[in-house]
């Protein structure tokens, strides 16, 4: 089997560490991993495959010979770096929100769109999409396909790992402490529900909202399709909920819907009483956990559902990995 040349940049942040663990876990083929960072991570180490690697320095590091560099040490280090990569010939799977809107990047979440990966090479540069967003169009997907759903209303829970390890740190020492003390109410993370997750847009949603808006109309490829969201920050360490209603076009029954969700291997639906919750099924866990399926009394043709999946690893480092091994698999 051939093998790639793999750097991953942002190697010593929780997504970064969650991707070497997963490309040692599903064994992925790998000839040299390089661990790349900021210089103020020079000087630690990585392990992988029982080997501890250095961080080597992002400012100058060259490119060329890289087969696969996965990209997750924010927004700007893309914007300045994954170009670089690209023109340099090393296929970028990029987990930032720098690229996803982008009409000639694909924006791909493989067991969704798959087929989107035939543009990858127009640039050299895939968009992994938001956390949430993924898990909510793994959801989705064997719905719309089966009967359109013409509007999505979400409410998320989004768990502390989101806003990164320094926020994880905040949470567990306010709750350590029980210790409030913060002036600004939104560093308030024990005890307390943040809904706000980004900056404000002019129309009164968040970033965070509008992505989940933007991000599922490119990735189902459907502009009709209207998206209300609404993302919340709450005191759990990993895993992000949803409590999703959709409405299709046509009548769709409970037990179909059960029966759509229940075909797809990356689903697991939770019937009789059970339902996932982000303690047991939302860290450590790669799939979609999907219960509480009931219609919405209040809409016509409408499906209640909840939704959970852990962040770091589906919502962002596995389905980073997935799209490489698509790429592998398909020859692109």
């Amino acid at each position: 089997m051939k093998k790639f040349n793999v750097a991953v940049v942002g190697a010593t942040g929780m997504v970064g560490e969650s991707m070497i663990s997963i490309l040692e876990e599903r064994a992925f083929p790998v000839e040299q991993l390089t661990p790349l960072a900021s210089k103020r991570s020079l000087g630690k180490k990585v392990s992988f495959q029982s080997k501890d690697l250095e961080i080597v320095d992002l400012d100058n590091f060259d490119f060329r010979g890289i087969d696969f560099a996965f990209f997750s040490a924010g927004a700007s280090v893309s914007r300045d770096f994954a170009p670089i990569a690209a023109k340099a010939g090393s296929m970028v799977i990029d987990n930032t929100s720098e690229f996803r809107y982008d009409d000639e990047i694909p924006l791909v979440v493989p067991e969704v769109n798959p087929s989107a990966l035939s543009e990858c090479r127009a640039k050299n540069i895939v968009a992994n999409p938001n956390c949430s967003t993924i898990q909510l169009m793994i959801a989705l997907a064997p719905i719309h396909n089966h009967t359109p759903i013409k509007k999505i209303n979400i409410a998320t829970y989004q768990s502390i790992s989101g806003a990164g390890r320094s926020a994880i740190e905040l949470l567990e020492k306010q709750l350590t402490d029980n210790n409030t003390s913060p002036t600004d109410s939104h560093q308030i993370f024990a005890h307390n529900v943040i809904p706000q997750i980004g900056e404000f847009q002019d129309n009164g949603y968040t970033l965070e909202e509008m992505k989940l808006v933007w991000e599922t109309k490119k990735i189902l490829g459907s502009n009709e399709i209207e998206v209300n969201a609404t993302a919340v920050r709450v005191p759990v360490r990993v895993g992000h909920s949803e409590a999703v209603t959709f409405e299709t076009e046509s009548e769709i029954s409970v037990s179909l819907v059960n029966e759509l969700l229940d075909t797809s291997s990356h689903i697991e639906v939770m019937q009789g009483g059970e339902y996932p919750v982000p303690i047991k099924h939302g860290e450590g866990t790669d799939k979609v956990y999907v219960g509480r399926i009931r219609r919405d009394l209040s809409t016509q043709n409408s499906i209640n559902l909840w939704i959970v999946a852990d962040n770091i690893r589906k919502g962002a480092a596995l389905n980073s990995i997935q799209i490489a091994e698509k790429i592998i698999d398909s020859d692109l």
